[in-house]
Formats: C-alpha cells, sequence, structure tokens
C-alpha cells in the first residue's frame, strides 16, 4: 500500500504535526478544516454560516489537489461548538455539494483550533 501526503497552497497549511490530506488506495482522507485563509493568518467569518463556506472552500482545494472532488466524497463529519448552529451550517453545506448527499455525521464538541464553530473532514474517492 502507498501512502501519498496531499499539500496544496490553496488551502490552509496543518497547525500542527499533521497533512492536509493523505491518499491510499483510491481513496483521500482529508483533515479537519476550519475557517482559516489558504494564506495563513486569522479565522475568517465571525458566523457558523461564514465559516462554514470557507471551511468547504478549503474542503475543495485538498480535495482537488488530490485527484478528487466533493462530488466524489462518500463520508463527512462535522465538528460544531453550538449545534444552534446546525440550520444554517447545513444550509451553505448543501449549496457546496449541489445535488451529492454522502453520508455524514454531526456531534457538538466543547471546543475547536483557534475558536472556530465549524470544522468538517471528509474521506472521498480518487
Amino acid at each position: 500500500m502507498s501512502l501519498k501526503i496531499v499539500h496544496t497552497n490553496d488551502a490552509p497549511a496543518a497547525i500542527g504535526p499533521y497533512s492536509q490530506a493523505v491518499s491510499a488506495t483510491g481513496m483521500v482522507y482529508t483533515s479537519g478544516q476550519i475557517a482559516l485563509p489558504a494564506e495563513g493568518g486569522e479565522l475568517v467569518g465571525e458566523s457558523a454560516a461564514e465559516q462554514t463556506q470557507v471551511v468547504m472552500n478549503n474542503l475543495r482545494a485538498v480535495l482537488t489537489a488530490a485527484g478528487s472532488g466533493l462530488e466524489r466524497v462518500v463520508k463527512t463529519n462535522i465538528y460544531l461548538v453550538d449545534m444552534e448552529d446546525f440550520p444554517s451550517v447545513n444550509e451553505v453545506y448543501a449549496k457546496a455539494m449541489g445535488s451529492h448527499r454522502p453520508a455524514r455525521a454531526t456531534v457538538a464538541v466543547a471546543q475547536l483550533p483557534r475558536g472556530a464553530r465549524v470544522e468538517i473532514d471528509c474521506i472521498a474517492i480518487k
């Protein structure tokens, strides 16, 4: 089995000892994305909806770099610090995914890195 580390300058660099994504056996496993701009810096967006738009753009960029795309996602995990944000996050997520509907889990968490309101990771086919 061959592992390939995925990196793109079109998404934020990892802020810890991990990769943006790893590709193995025809699959892409992304790390969680929060609303950081590709060029680095501070969190973008105050609302969960604004942050979700940035997160989805980051995921799209990482998946593209891996030879995949949002339309090839088989599973996502969404982490929210406030479940009251679920409807607005869902709206942005649905728009980004178009008619594609992968399996998904959404869980409430106590806290996310950098004070983010939402984090999303996914698994996709190449």
